[in-house]
């Protein structure tokens, strides 16, 4: 049985909670300046240590002031912004525990939070929002106070708060350290109704402590900032926001991926936490960008120079010369621009999720953006492993975060232990005992190895592993995310589990389609058009073919069908986290999957 357990790079306590972090940064630097609020000019306004101290503490006073109890829930439905955060340490503060919800979440979802958490509040973010509280309202007898941040709640808990004493908030935290619960986050939910994970303050706080360690070249610099654009609904998203915080990092948030580009230039941060899908969206942006303005050439260059030079940094010798000196060249031609449009600082990013693949991870690293990849599930707080700035190893998603261990059991499925692991599934203990080994390893349900050096590799979803009518086990995941990376390609979703062969579902990416059409001398392509354009189809068979060439013939995709829309959030195929729900894609797309065979 393999396994690699990294000791805790701090020595662990059960002393504090999260909310004694502003304190503690107020008093050691308190004009720091830790966040920067996006005005409606689109000017950046400073926070200091000192004044998000004070905001957090006014903020608590007026729950306090509203009634909520010491260990009362309070869900919080927003789109990611700076009260977002301030929210968070302010219910922490107050001895409550926020539980957040996707701000594209339906009636339904909101209502399955705000039951089975007993929510006794909800905070949303604006109308729409409150509109969806409105539905479900009755059907939450626990619910006694929504508060919209758009309609002034937050200015009216600001009121509120005025007569509390200090005397009185601090007395909120008397006796409690990190074992008390911290906030209750939903599993994705891709095969069944979402699972309530409870998670403590030491969850959080004892990854942090050892993340602010191991990442210091990211998180430790001056100059250390970072653009929170992905939903603080999702467990990745909070627990690095803890990190930031933790690390007085400078945080931004950007609520509107629509805008991203101009955040970031605007924000120019050093670093950047985002998906697979977000890198994959700025190559193919630059690809189809350079191929419009006649410089495909020199774009198809620059990528394999790029790739090269990351290839030849794993060298002891370092790139050859010659690599250099090309490097050099596509620097001042492509590099540099790329890196301007994220807004030109960025040196590194975390990238989560789903794997990444070693093509753009050498690529970004090979222009100067180092992406660690990063591994884990809301029940283990986010992070198991992620890559460290030295001793990076590209396809891997690193070793395991200090004071966490990694086993891989008989059948290949990943085991964790430590830090970051939940205490329970809320109100499920038979969920919980479920995924827990005899000895306390938690089952992650994905399979991976573990290599001579610790380094851990995720393999698949040992859930999603298909079995062909043959016998032959195939992991979807690692074909999907090659097919995927054509500009053209949305989402890929391979079948068949008890067929002759393995087969595909591909959607078109819309937003792409002008672009590539205009670059391969089709500007009159539309999406529609793709369905069965004979051109579009040879180039999306090369992808499948770049996918099939990674497999066995046994493992690889046979046979392809474009289908028309898209798997989205809105429409129930992806979760709010951009995972497939692939029971919900099986059953609605039947008649497609069995043109595959017919």
């Amino acid at each position: 049985m393999r396994e690699s357990i990294i000791p805790p790079a701090v020595p662990p306590t059960t002393e504090g909670t999260l909310a004694d972090i502003p304190a503690r940064n107020a008093a050691r630097r308190p004009e720091r300046v830790v966040f920067s609020v996006k005005g409606p000019a689109g000017t950046w306004r400073d926070v200091t240590a000192r004044e998000f101290h004070a905001d957090v503490r006014r903020l608590a006073k007026g729950f306090v002031a509203a009634g909520i109890g010491v260990g009362e829930r309070v869900a919080i439905m927003s789109r990611t912004r700076y009260e977002w955060t301030l929210l968070d340490f302010a219910l922490w503060t107050a001895g409550a525990v926020p539980v957040p919800v996707y701000e594209t979440s339906s009636a339904s979802q909101l209502r399955w939070i705000l039951e089975d958490t007993a929510s006794c509040a909800l905070v949303v973010e604006n109308d729409g929002h409150a509109a969806v509280a409105a539905e479900v309202r009755d059907d939450c007898p626990a619910l006694a106070q929504v508060w919209s941040v758009d309609g002034g709640g937050l200015e009216d808990l600001l009121h509120a708060g005025e007569d509390i004493d200090d005397a009185t908030l601090d007395a909120r935290l008397a006796g409690h350290d990190r074992s008390d619960l911290a906030t209750i986050i939903y599993t994705s939910g891709t095969t069944g109704r979402p699972k309530g994970c409870e998670l403590t303050h030491g969850n959080f706080m004892d990854l942090s402590d050892n993340i602010v360690v191991a990442l210091d070249p990211i998180v430790g610099p001056d100059d250390a900032s970072m653009l929170m654009f992905l939903p603080l609904a999702h467990v990745f998203a909070r627990l690095i926001q803890v990190v930031a915080v933790d690390a007085m990092m400078r945080v931004g948030h950007a609520p509107d991926i629509k805008n991203l580009m101009g955040d970031l230039s605007g924000f120019h941060p050093t670093f950047l936490l985002a998906v697979p899908r977000v890198f994959e969206k700025v190559f193919n942006a630059a690809d189809q960008s350079a191929r419009a303005d006649g410089k495909g050439g020199i774009f198809t260059r620059a990528t394999r120079t790029a790739i090269v030079y990351s290839r030849g940094l794993d060298d002891p010798k370092g790139p050859s010369p010659r690599v250099r000196v090309a490097h050099a060249v596509m620097e001042r031609l492509v590099y540099r621009k790329i890196r301007a449009k994220l807004g030109g600082e960025i040196r590194y990013a975390v990238s989560g999720g789903a794997p990444l693949g070693e093509r753009l991870g050498h690529f970004f690293r090979g222009i100067g953006i180092t992406v660690l990849e990063g591994y884990g599930l809301t029940e283990t707080t986010a992070p198991v492993a992620v890559g460290r700035p030295a001793g990076l190893r590209i396809g891997a998603v690193g070793l395991p975060i200090p004071g966490v261990g990694v086993r891989i059991d008989e059948d290949g499925e990943v085991l964790v232990q430590g830090e970051g692991v939940f205490r329970a599934y809320r109100g499920n203990p038979e969920a919980t005992a479920a995924a827990f080994t005899e000895d306390g390893w938690f089952r992650t349900g994905d399979l991976g190895d573990v290599d001579d050096d610790g380094f851990l590799t995720i393999t698949g979803r040992k859930k999603e592993i298909l079995v062909t009518a043959g016998g032959k086990n195939v992991a979807p995941a690692a074909l999907e995310d090659i097919v995927r990376a054509h500009p053209l390609v949305s989402q890929a979703v391979v079948v068949g589990d008890q067929r002759p062969f393995v087969g595909a579902l591909v959607t078109i990416d819309a937003e792409m389609v002008p672009v590539w059409g205009t670059s391969h001398d089709r500007p009159e392509l539309t999406p529609e058009m793709c369905l069965t354009d004979p051109m579009v189809r040879e180039h999306i068979q090369k992808a499948v073919d770049r996918a099939n060439a990674t497999v066995s013939r046994a493992e690889s995709i046979r046979s392809f069908h474009i289908i028309p829309g898209d798997f989205t959030e809105e429409n129930g195929y992806l979760t709010p986290s951009l995972k497939l729900r692939r029971n919900e894609i099986m059953r609605d797309f039947a008649d497609e999957v069995e043109s595959l065979y017919s």
